[in-house]
């Protein structure tokens, strides 16, 4: 199994209308790969690579404070929106058979006028919550397509999502930092993030180096590449329920060729609402 890598261009947030033919063969592009892999690489989506590295730099430099600098930032500390905020080390399991994942997190999830941001990272609010904007509007430009190719009206699963960026809707951009780790201070089974499929309607994965294991039909796991210039895009558990297992959630997890190496990669969670 390979993950494919398909040309986004016709459908890029630059774009304003599509030919119906080059949308057909997008659709059926993207079809093969949710049915087959459940991943797909997409190139040329209008998202830059300097957008992207802006957001990975200011979410390192926030991760990279001290924990007393993050702390009055944590999540389940907002009113408005408990997933909101900073998520400390070994503060999640997302496989609860192992030991803590040896990660940290930053979730945008709320763009509510009354949060308070960290002002330790300059324009930090300012480039987390418009990449979360341009996050939204390529999700939004994917489903179409995924709805075409199932032969559905192009609009059907954009109604079910109507109220993101809003606290009535749960979509995440959702910051992560795996730092140097001395491997034989690790746990015993303890991995950077472990075994998991996401359970929202799809996900788009920025990262900056490799390290992603997707779970083939086999049981098998295998490195997913890191392609430069392309957004990864998974389908998620909801997604595959709505699609009637016709599109596949995998199970996924996070190692590292090298574990003395720090890692950051931002993913952006959709969910309906």
């Amino acid at each position: 199994m390979s993950i494919p890598v398909v040309d986004f261009g016709a459908c890029s947030l630059d774009e304003r209308g599509v030919q119906n033919e080059q949308l057909q063969g997008l659709a059926n592009e993207l079809k093969a790969a949710f049915t087959e892999v459940g991943f797909v690489f997409l190139r040329n989506t209008g998202i830059t690579d300097e957008e992207v590295q802006r957001v990975m730099r200011v979410s390192r430099d926030f991760f990279l404070q001290p924990d007393e600098v993050k702390r009055p930032f944590s999540r389940k500390t907002f009113a408005n929106n408990p997933n909101h905020g900073w998520v400390s080390l070994e503060a999640e399991r997302l496989n609860p058979r192992r030991p803590g994942d040896l990660k940290e997190a930053f979730n945008t999830a709320s763009l509510h006028p009354d949060i308070k941001w960290p002002d330790a990272v300059a324009d930090f609010q300012e480039i987390q919550t418009s990449f979360f904007q341009r996050c939204k509007e390529l999700s939004l430009r994917v489903m179409r397509v995924m709805a075409h190719g199932l032969g559905l009206d192009q609009e059907v699963f954009l109604g079910a999502h109507s109220l993101i960026g809003t606290d009535e809707n749960g979509t995440t951009l959702r910051s992560l930092y795996y730092p140097p780790v001395d491997s034989g201070k690790a746990k015993e089974g303890q991995l950077r993030c472990g075994e998991h499929s996401d359970y929202g309607t799809i996900t788009l994965l920025f990262q900056s180096s490799e390290g992603l294991q997707v779970r083939k039909r086999s049981g098998e796991f295998i490195c997913a590449p890191c392609v430069p210039g392309a957004v990864l895009v998974n389908i998620a558990d909801l997604m595959q329920r709505w699609t009637s297992d016709q599109f596949v959630s995998v199970l996924q997890s996070f190692t590292a060729p090298c574990w003395r190496l720090q890692h950051t990669s931002v993913p952006g969670f959709l969910r309906p609402a």
